[in-house]
């Protein structure tokens, strides 16, 4: 697989988390592009990602005391710098040819947390030692306990503090502008850490039963999720929840976090936007359940909103591996920059001294 060299200086008109996008397809393939880009199916919850954002309006206070300002959150008993973190995004060698080692040493710089996907194209114990900022595994049962069990005490071991358990993917969404670039993964991309290749592709078979049949038997269920909580002392988070009564069902079983997501849009079209059923997750789980949300943040202004609506942080997807296709850990360490100085300007703008302040009574009402 040939790569476009990455730049070693970032360009002056990227000013922004979306102009790395633009930058990016100048630096991968079309099909390559067109996989991470695209959504599920007719795109309509990728579209409403961005759009819900949109309709949310700031209610900035005034002549505030800026004297103690920060940034910082303490999420899981870890003190984060700032209150977004490095989504699981697998594959990353698509982009670079360092993938997650790259995206690893852009956190430790920007002293960012990380959640490192089960898909990574390195080995979890190389990325982890990449970095000092916190760091969660992200994980998808494995066909077999034994080869789930394996993993987590893997990232046990390479000091990862958290566990981020995705249950909204048992198999790929309708990937179809993926398909219609012609998209396959490259045989030298592999995911390093699994057992055998994953088995969440669509059986060979067009028959609804088949797809019940086949994939959906080794989907996880409660029960297994009961299960993984005893092999563990670790935090455990949930990832895909947009359902308020799935929500609550986690808490009720002790889960530590949950966060809100759509999976970006790429998994099933016709879902909300993550921002959108924020509000009713929150109030399902009340106000100290840890809430992370997922999907559609581009700019320090969306970071408030999420907050506002009830998040205690976000995590950031995308514009990392479009980052990284640019300019490697320069630029995903230049995105993250990027992103922490518009949430420092919004929240001056806005009159919100400190993390603590951003309420529901900082927004408008939603239109």
């Amino acid at each position: 697989m040939k790569y476009t060299p990455p730049l070693q200086n970032i360009p002056a008109d990227i000013v922004c988390l979306d102009d790395y996008q633009r930058y990016a397809k100048e630096f991968l393939a079309h099909d390559i592009y067109e996989y991470l880009a695209a959504g599920a199916a007719d795109e309509y919850t990728l579209d409403r990602n961005r759009s819900a954002f949109n309709r949310i309006e700031l209610k900035p206070r005034l002549l505030q005391d800026f004297s103690a300002a920060s940034t910082q959150i303490t999420l899981l008993g870890h003190d984060l710098a700032h209150p977004f973190l490095l989504a699981p995004l697998a594959y990353q060698q698509l982009c670079h040819a360092s993938g997650e080692i790259a995206t690893a040493i852009a956190a430790d710089a920007m002293d960012t947390a990380m959640v490192v996907s089960t898909l990574a194209t390195a080995s979890l114990e190389d990325i982890a030692a990449q970095t000092d900022a916190p760091k969660w595994f992200q994980l998808y049962f494995q066909p077999s306990r034994e080869d789930t069990l394996g993993l987590l005490e893997r990232a046990e071991a390479a000091g990862y503090s958290a566990i981020v358990i995705t249950v909204d993917a048992p198999l790929s969404g309708l990937r179809n502008r993926a398909q219609r670039a012609g998209f396959r993964l490259p045989p030298e991309i592999q995911a390093v850490n699994l057992p055998s290749a994953p088995t969440n592709g669509l059986p060979n078979s067009a028959g609804p039963s088949s797809l019940i049949h086949q994939l959906m038997a080794q989907a996880p269920q409660w029960q297994d999720l009961r299960w993984l909580k005893q092999q563990t002392k670790l935090p455990l988070i949930i990832k895909g929840v947009i359902n308020p009564d799935d929500a609550k069902r986690f808490a009720d079983m002790g889960i530590d976090g949950i966060i809100a997501s759509n999976h970006g849009g790429r998994c099933l079209d016709g879902l909300p936007a993550s921002i959108d059923a924020l509000p009713a997750i929150r109030q399902a789980l009340g106000e100290d359940f840890v809430i992370l949300l997922d999907s559609g943040i581009r700019r320090g202004s969306d970071i408030i909103k999420a907050i506002a609506l009830g998040a205690d942080a976000v995590l950031i997807g995308r514009p990392q591996v479009f980052a990284v296709a640019v300019a490697g850990a320069l630029g995903v360490a230049h995105m993250l920059r990027l992103l922490k100085e518009e949430l420092e300007i919004t929240m001056a703008l806005c009159g919100y001294p400190q993390i603590a302040d951003i309420n529901r009574d900082c927004l408008f009402t939603c239109r």
